[in-house]
């Protein structure tokens, strides 16, 4: 089983791990702070240092209760045993880029549900942007201007973020905790990860995020399709 240190800190940086298990060229540790993707946002990428060499991590994948970390070195692989000692880095640029923009997907998301009561249908992100689509019948480039600057006042109002995990029983009593048409989660999962942002959203989520709204910056509604006749697509970036 491998500790998801993304959860206890979104923050984390590095981290000391010890390898639990080995499959070609991947490895399971038994803790780590490498998101391994989920609810539309990328897995992370970074390093691993172990045998004296500096490894790059290409990939990351959760399977089970395992975390797989995918690694690469120009000059091949060191030889890797169950027990030993890590260090693990982060691309921070990259998965801080990715936490600002899964929270502006968060602001978009809560006013467009808050002010225009359309639900999301889908959605997907990289570093700096992403397109998130809803429900709407019609859209204009003046109600794509109006959500614009309310989503940028949401930025400005500095609400705090906030994750809890909850038993599924009492997290499905939450109303529209589900925010997309089909509900993605699976009947097995008997604790649901909710993510806040105080006084706008609340919503099942299992990705990472910033701490505090202000820290997303300028959010630019870059574009938008229609993708049906009640299907509606809203490009983000951020500044």
């Amino acid at each position: 089983m491998t500790h998801l240190l993304y959860y206890d800190d979104a923050y984390t940086q590095e981290f000391d791990a010890t390898v639990l298990a080995i499959e070609e060229a991947r490895v399971v540790l038994d803790r780590t702070a490498f998101y391994p993707g989920g609810g539309g946002q990328p897995h992370d990428v970074g390093w691993l240092e172990l045998g004296g060499q500096r490894l790059a991590v290409s990939q990351v994948k959760k399977e089970g209760d395992q975390v797989w970390h995918w690694l690469a070195s120009d000059g091949g692989l060191p030889l890797i045993s169950q027990g030993v000692a890590v260090h693990g880095a982060v691309d921070w640029a990259r998965r801080y880029r990715l936490m600002r923009t899964h929270t502006a997907m968060h602001i978009l998301c809560g006013v467009v549900w808050r002010d225009y009561g359309a639900q999301v249908t889908g959605g997907n992100m990289d570093p700096g942007e992403g397109r998130m689509d809803f429900e709407f019948a019609s859209l204009s480039k003046e109600l794509i201007r109006e959500i614009e600057a309310r989503c940028n006042a949401e930025v400005a109002a500095a609400r705090p973020v906030r994750t809890r995990i909850l038993p599924r029983e009492e997290a499905f009593q939450i109303p529209d905790l589900i925010r997309t048409k089909i509900n993605l989660l699976p009947a097995g999962i008997q604790e649901v990860r909710t993510v806040e942002i105080v006084g706008l959203d609340l919503q099942a989520d299992g990705g990472t995020h910033v701490a505090n709204t202000q820290e997303v910056g300028a959010i630019q509604v870059v574009d938008y399709k229609s993708k049906g006749a009640i299907n509606k697509r809203i490009y983000i970036a951020l500044a």
